[in-house]
């Protein structure tokens, strides 16, 4: 699938209220999809459906992904706007900082519900329509996270391990059904997901990563991710220099465990 034959796909996007979610939908926008866009904050949702280049091509369905009971409700509404979903790109989430000693378990349960279990939901209730159509793809935006533990992480890097391993079981039952999954692993992009992270108490952190303010654009990651989504890519990593923190960790995992413990991951 070229850019050109992004005209008329539907698309869903969950977090696009904001960072790479809102960068990828005025990017699919200019590429002629049809959208819905998904997050809690309606009004959030409707700032961005206004900013791109063909809002009456964009349908807005607010959701909870902590709500897993509405879901196939959510699928029928979804594909009364525009029919059924071609591409659905999982982008909702939130991120964590804080030490596993001082975290509580609250904490953990909340962002494993929102990253990991909202999003299998959300899978299980759409895969009939693209099972029984043989055809769709899953694009799910991970982290590099998913791979690399690091330090004031835990929670939000192991409901991105849980991604990975429950997306490529899903890939493996669903290959001969014409259906594709694009796991993405965005390293530091340039979006508030720091600010936004729970720290120990459940309270945003409110502060942004070094990292993240250097990080890559939002209109870049989201031409990435278009031309991973196009070529049917399994998976993507992006990002600039950390991403060799992945490599590392693949191939030498000794030395990653020395270098993480001294990194400064704030």
């Amino acid at each position: 699938m070229t850019s050109k034959q992004y005209s008329d796909k539907v698309i869903w996007i969950t977090g696009a209220s904001s960072g790479i979610g809102e960068g990828l939908a005025r990017a699919l926008c200019d590429a002629g999809a049809k959208l819905i866009l998904s997050a809690r904050r309606e009004s959030e949702l409707n700032r961005v459906k206004e900013s791109c280049s063909a809002p009456d091509r964009i349908a807005v369905l607010p959701l909870d992904l902590c709500e897993f009971e509405v879901m196939s409700e959510k699928v029928t509404v979804a594909e009364n706007h525009f029919g059924p979903i071609d591409i659905m790109i999982h982008n909702g989430g939130i991120s964590q900082r804080g030490l596993v000693a001082d975290t509580g378990i609250d904490v953990d349960q909340r962002i494993m519900n929102t990253n990991y279990l909202g999003t299998v939901a959300l899978t299980k209730a759409l895969l009939p329509s693209m099972l029984k159509r043989k055809s769709g793809q899953f694009v799910v935006v991970s982290s590099l996270a998913g791979y690399c533990g690091t330090p004031l992480r835990s929670a939000y890097a192991a409901s991105k391990h849980a991604l990975h391993g429950f997306f490529e079981c899903l890939r493996a039952e669903v290959h001969d059904d014409g259906i594709s999954i694009m796991m993405v692993c965005p390293g530091f992009i340039k979006t508030n997901i720091s600010l936004n992270a729970l720290g120990p108490d459940g309270q945003p952190h409110g502060k942004m990563d070094k990292g993240q303010a250097k990080g890559m654009s939002q209109q870049e990651c989201a031409a990435r991710v278009l031309r991973g989504i196009a070529r049917q890519q399994p998976e993507l990593w992006i990002g600039g220099g950390e991403i060799i923190g992945g490599y590392i960790r693949r191939f030498a995992p000794a030395i990653y465990r020395r270098l993480i413990r001294a990194a400064d991951v704030t």
